[in-house]
């Protein structure tokens, strides 16, 4: 069991992986009839596989928003030990 507290960013860090991940399996399945010489999925299975992207942004927004969480913390712990 993990003892550390989720982060700001946690959430969109694991959406954007699954998303991507459906992505990659979708790429994969859409690419599979071209090099098996069967007929190709119809245009829209394609646009399926943009999902690649959607979760790497997803994911790295999660990361950026961590790392701004962690920026304002280590701040807000300056200040106060300043005081």
């Amino acid at each position: 069991m993990n003892a550390e507290t989720p982060s700001a960013g946690d959430l969109l860090v694991r959406i954007g992986g699954i998303v991507f991940l459906v992505g990659a399996i979708a790429t994969v399945v859409t690419v599979a009839p071209l090099f098996l010489g069967t007929e190709p999925f119809p245009s829209a299975a394609y646009f399926v596989c943009m999902l690649m992207g959607v979760g790497f942004l997803v994911a790295a927004a999660g990361v950026v928003r961590t790392a701004a969480a962690q920026r304002r913390a280590a701040r807000e712990a300056t200040v106060s030990a300043e005081r």
